[in-house]
């Protein structure tokens, strides 16, 4: 890392403790920081890009309706601000991911591929100062007790970036680990390495705490992170139980750091960095999509950006006390709510993806190691569990009936439901996720 780089870490990591917005004590006084911040970096941005100088001219910037992902690839070209083309970029990202060298940028420029679980593969582009300040913006949210002391981190992803290799100092020893290659080995390496800082998926953690559970690893790291998946509560305590709690989270994106876990154990969106404006899905459940302006990200800016992600609001106030705005869970994607025809007769009845996680958790009890939930048509699902073969049966009717109880009080009709053996967390190039839809969205629902 050279000293420049350095310096715009700990600037960065700094600004995260103790700037402006993480001073900030109430909500109006994080509102009135972002509010500037976000006037300020607009100054910076619509001279640039042409795409947002048209969309926001004359427009309070609040006001201004969201962009999707699409809208951003397809206006790639004149949205960023550092005239990069959207075919060279991918190019470059595409040939990464099959040679697994990360190292190559354009211009200087980090690009990457998000891992495309909504869709479409978002595409990101990152200058180094922005490298830098993402490094120590999650230094600052991710180290134990958040203080810069020597770490051994352990960083498992699908891809690797310039963006994570950017945290190397004298201090931290960074070692990747490609989600690609075999379990045995990942065990070989973590034994070796003796991280301090555990950051990887939930899967691969479950997998990894299955491990230690047999003996085969033999870690005791400090910390330990879920990234890039949705966190289930059953891999949640599964692994906080191997690797002693609580487990923290981080709530990253293609389109940034939106989110860490305090001490005490909360998820918050990171508002001191950018702003985070509901999209409400259902207000009276806490649950909404965000839309996301952030006041720093220059190169590829994301102002007014609807994420197709689900978050749920945590029904009481963080013991911490900060006023960023406190998370139950990151669901998933909208496309995973499930669509039951009413009971009514007459159109479809939505189920938020932590309903059926609760309902197949409450129903599979103590026996249950593992699951995967799937809408397979309007009225069918197909369950994978993995429990042992003499509580099978009671599982299966248990989870039936928790599932008719929850169509009951949201006024669907129950499904079909075929279940299955699997369940288990498993590595791959896609995420592992435990509750999709694969029906298409009803017309008109």
């Amino acid at each position: 890392m050279s000293a420049l780089a350095g310096l715009t870490v700990l600037a960065a990591y700094l600004r995260a403790r103790h700037g402006p917005g993480a001073r900030a004590r109430t909500r109006a006084a994080l509102e009135a920081y972002q509010a500037r911040a976000v006037e300020r970096h607009l100054r910076r941005v619509l001279p640039r890009s042409p795409f947002y100088r048209r969309r926001f001219a004359g427009q309070a910037w609040a006001a201004v309706p969201p962009i999707t992902k699409r809208d951003m690839l397809a206006h790639f070209d004149e949205l960023n601000t550092a005239g990069a083309r959207y075919a060279e970029a991918v190019a470059l990202a595409e040939r990464a991911e099959q040679s697994r060298d990360f190292s190559p940028t354009l211009r200087g420029l980090t690009v990457g591929l998000s891992s495309g679980t909504s869709g479409a593969r978002g595409l990101f582009l990152v200058s180094p100062a922005e490298r830098a300040a993402w490094a120590g913006a999650a230094l600052a949210r991710v180290l134990p007790s958040g203080r810069l002391t020597a770490q051994r981190v352990a960083f498992f992803l699908r891809a690797n970036s310039n963006l994570y290799t950017s945290v190397r100092s004298r201090l931290i020893r960074f070692a990747y680990f490609d989600l690609l290659d075999p379990l045995p080995a990942h065990v070989a390496r973590l034994n070796a390495f003796r991280p301090s800082l555990l950051v990887g998926p939930p899967a691969l953690l479950a997998l990894l705490a299955h491990e230690a559970r047999a003996s085969r690893l033999t870690i005791a790291p400090r910390k330990v992170v879920a990234v890039a998946e949705v966190l289930d509560p059953l891999d949640a305590a599964a692994i906080a139980a191997q690797f002693g709690g609580p487990l923290h989270q981080v709530y990253q994106a293609t389109e940034g750091f939106l989110g860490a876990t305090c001490e005490s154990g909360t998820l918050h969106l990171n508002e001191d960095l950018l702003v985070v404006q509901p999209d409400w899905l259902d207000e009276g459940a806490g649950k909404f999509a965000p839309i996301l302006t952030d006041f720093h990200r220059l190169t590829q800016p994301i102002l007014r950006y609807r994420l197709d992600d689900i978050l749920t609001v945590r029904a009481t106030p963080c013991p911490c006390g900060s006023p960023r705005r406190a998370l139950a869970a990151v669901e998933g994607r909208c496309d995973d709510i499930f669509y039951f025809p009413a009971a009514s007769g007459s159109g479809w009845a939505l189920v938020f993806p932590d309903f059926i996680r609760q309902a197949v958790c409450a129903g599979g009890g103590p026996d249950l190691e593992g699951y995967t939930a799937t809408q397979t048509g309007p009225g069918r699902m197909e369950i994978a569990l993995a429990v042992p073969a003499a509580a099978r049966a009671e599982a299966e009717a248990d989870i039936s009936a928790a599932l008719a109880a929850l169509c009951t009080r949201v006024g669907a009709v129950a499904p079909q439901v075929a279940y299955r053996a699997g369940g288990a967390p498993v590595l791959g190039p896609r995420k592992f996720k435990r509750v999709t839809r694969q029906m298409p969205a009803p017309q008109g629902a």
